[in-house]
């Protein structure tokens, strides 16, 4: 265990950390000189095409040091998006040491100090590496003062490379077999293996990936989940070389994986704790903190026919996803569908891409919403995902939406169009902190500019929307952005319901502050106006709060000339032909039913409220 080393790779988006993941692969040995087009370890699709990682991936490695002792390095690469923090979170919790990387040109971003506060709630050893240093605008020194005086990090524990090629990359190997401890446990202990990830294969069952916190597994051997009490055989055990490869077993302090042969994903958690049947151990693991998804949607087939494909690729989606939530619904406007829950708009927008892609799935997704708390008037408490099962308003005593700490660094000349944005979003001033002064960003080269880190409260609901992009937008892309829940706040908020020829739509609906409600209601039905296709007849869309409406839009009536053939004749022929279509029209407008477009539903997305 003294020469083993386990350890993994955080960052904000795009600071290099895949790339220096590379690197350490080529130097190992693990892969000769990759030359492709994305990070080797991206090896998702989705991954490839959007340039950043979804999914932490784990590897083994063989390192020699310079004291010329051989070390076996486990190394997982991590996600850098603020929706993937839970991913990041568990791949921690497998390792005791973490490579801090930050961009030098960019310094420290909002997913520096999250990821840096994540280890340090955990007690791990942090290497600090600055990359990038071959960028022409990099400034090394400035970006190591910046660690130091935002982050606390010394100056003497900071390394330069460039990861794209390959400078520094060894002293970094160095440093984690220096500074990163070796794994602590008892390797004659009755066995302990954290599942800290895990996979579906249709030959082998349920894959999972484990760290061998006590004791040791070989294959064959007949083990058992702590949490469901389930027993199963180790059908294959083995290690990531950086694909599945079976080994005799594992060790305590490895990091590897157990093929479970299980066909019901639901019977193998993340976080679980997996012993030996025969010797079990009598105190698991501490697992995870489960995750509690802040954003949801409606995830509906567009053919009926689809409803168990879907419930069976949710199912296989969440073994590999555990953030993923969902339950069953039914909508009258769509059908049979799932109420899912996500941990942020980048999250629902790559799991509807997945099973869609991965599954061949034709899914059809309503507006996002957030969870809200209600209080009833006959003293009940409920959690609201679905802004259709509000109550009515006299049965609602309170509502309270989540708020969020927010967290943005920004160049100091942008500070007045951020705090423009936030508070137009009902968002609120929490602190200001100046970090160091820096050369050239964001202004003419030579210029001195302060970054400075702004914290908010705001509610989430106002981020659902394309608050990112107006954030990206209004500071020429060079502010980022962080959020942590923060507590959940009454406020004075109301369902706004949309009809659609006098019929409630029920996956249209939404819940909006009262002083916005009446100009989100108008905008809403101005928009359905122009993406709901015309029909024979007219098509009232109207905004409502409970019974009064609050906004109105018509969809003209296509029409018909059944006066084309008359050439003349008594008048009284041209007033039946008119009559009969009005009458037409009329049943139609009775019986008729509309259907909604898939551009309705992102319509609500778009409305910036």
């Amino acid at each position: 265990m003294e020469h083993i080393r386990n350890f993994c790779i955080v960052a904000h988006i795009d600071h290099g950390k895949s790339t220096l993941a590379d690197r350490i692969l080529e130097l190992t040995g693990a892969i000769s000189h990759w030359k492709g087009d994305s990070p080797f370890l991206d090896q998702m699709e989705l991954e490839r095409e959007r340039g950043i990682t979804i999914k932490a991936q784990a590897v083994r490695l063989s390192y020699r040091a310079k004291d010329g002792q051989e070390y076996e390095l486990n190394l997982i690469d991590t996600p850098g998006h603020v929706d993937f923090t839970y991913e990041v979170s568990r791949s921690l919790a497998a390792c005791e040491g973490v490579i801090l990387v930050v961009d030098a040109s960019q310094g420290v971003q909002a997913q520096t100090v999250a990821n840096v506060r994540l280890a340090l709630e955990q007690g791990l050893a942090l290497i600090p590496v600055i990359n990038k240093i071959d960028l022409p605008n990099a400034q090394p020194e400035l970006v190591s003062q910046e660690l130091h005086q935002a982050l606390g990090f010394s100056l003497d524990d900071m390394l330069f490379i460039s990861a794209k090629d390959g400078k520094g990359v060894k002293e970094v190997l160095e440093a984690v077999v220096r500074r990163v401890p070796s794994p602590s446990g008892q390797p004659e202990g009755p066995l302990r293996a954290l599942i800290f990830d895990s996979s579906y294969d249709p030959y082998k069952g349920v894959i999972a990936y484990v760290r061998l916190v006590d004791g040791r597994v070989r294959q064959g051997e007949r083990l058992l989940l702590m949490s469901t009490g389930r027993g199963l055989e180790a059908l294959e055990v083995g290690v990531f070389h950086p694909s599945l490869t079976p080994v005799e077993g594992l060790e305590s302090g490895e990091v590897g994986y157990i093929a479970t042969g299980l066909k019901d994903v639901q019977e193998c958690q993340v976080g679980d704790t997996v012993t030996l049947e025969e010797n079990p151990t009598s105190h698991p693991l501490p697992g995870y903190k489960p995750v509690k998804p802040m954003v949801f949607a409606g995830l509906y087939p567009t053919q009926a026919g689809d409803y168990s494909a879907l419930r069976d690729a949710l199912g296989k989606l969440k073994l590999n996803d555990a953030s993923l939530s969902y339950e069953p619904e039914t909508s009258k406007a769509l059908g049979f569908g799932f109420r899912c829950g996500f941990l942020g708009t980048l999250h629902l927008d790559i799991v509807q891409e997945r099973l869609e892609r991965e599954y061949g799935l034709a899914l059809l997704m309503t507006a996002p919403s957030v969870a809200y708390r209600v209080s009833t008037t006959d003293g009940k408490e409920l959690e609201i995902s679905n802004p259709s099962a509000l109550p009515p308003p006299e049965k609602i005593g309170e509502v309270r939406e989540p708020w969020m700490r927010v967290t943005i660094p920004v160049p100091q000349q942008y500070i007045g169009p951020v705090m423009e944005l936030v508070t137009g979003s009902r968002g609120e001033f929490l602190r200001m902190e100046y970090l160091v002064v820096r050369e050239g960003e964001g202004a003419e080269v030579g210029a001195q500019t302060t970054t400075v880190l702004l914290e908010y409260r705001m509610p989430l609901a106002q981020m659902l929307s394309d608050f990112y992009d107006q954030l990206k937008a209004s500071t020429q892309g060079y502010a980022s952005m962080d959020y942590s829940f923060l507590e959940y706040r009454a406020m004075p908020l109301v369902k706004l319901d949309i009809l659609v020829n006098g019929q409630v739509v029920d996956a249209l609906s939404l819940i909006a502050h009262r002083d916005e409600a009446q100009r989100v209601g108008r905008a809403l039905a101005q928009k359905l106006m122009e993406v709901i296709p015309r029909q024979l007849y007219e098509v009232a869309i109207q905004a409502a709060i409970g019974g009064k409406v609050i906004a109105r839009e018509t969809v003209r009536a296509l029409r018909k000339d059944v006066l084309a053939k008359c050439y003349g004749g008594d008048i009284t022929r041209k007033m039946k032909l008119l009559e009969k279509q009005a009458a037409g029209k009329r049943r139609m407008k009775r019986l008729g039913k509309v259907e909604i477009p898939q551009e309705a539903f992102t319509a609500v997305l778009k409305l910036g409220r």
